[in-house]
């Protein structure tokens, strides 16, 4: 490659939910990963094989990024200043539900992934009140 070329070239990639702005925004993304990190929790919890629990671990990071990326997303891309009408504690919900996230992260107590679950039930509920499903989805969300 000339020099010229790698002149061009991007010295950073920049990474989205998707490469266009899709407009198709949902906490139920969030939500999955978080009930897969409190299944593991479970999991780990019933079983003493220390294979099992270091995979299980590791897994269980892995799906907690994945949580707090579909909440970073939510809350950057779908949620707009007008919302904090309908919902005031916006801001504050989310700052809670992605330290909760870093808790799950960091713990093997299922009580941290329950509260992280209703934090997201919470995350839902704002989604609803502002229009989220009929906004962002192409045919409403499945029952």
């Amino acid at each position: 490659m000339s020099r010229f070329a790698e002149w061009l070239t991007p010295s950073t990639t920049a990474r989205a939910h998707c490469d266009l702005p899709c407009g198709v925004y949902d906490p139920e993304q969030a939500r999955i990963e978080a009930e897969s990190c409190h299944r593991i929790i479970e999991k780990y919890a019933a079983n003493e094989d220390p294979v099992f629990r270091s995979r299980a671990i590791g897994i269980k990071e892995e799906r907690a990024d994945l949580v707090k990326h579909h909440l970073d997303v939510l809350w950057h891309d779908y949620f707009k200043p007008e919302h904090l009408e309908t919902v005031p504690n916006l801001h504050e919900l989310f700052w809670s539900a992605t330290k909760q996230v870093s808790k799950v992260k960091a713990s093997t107590d299922v009580t941290d992934s329950q509260k992280l679950l209703e934090l997201i039930d919470q995350i839902d509920a704002a989604w609803k009140a502002t229009g989220g499903e009929s906004k962002t989805r192409v045919s409403g969300r499945p029952a």
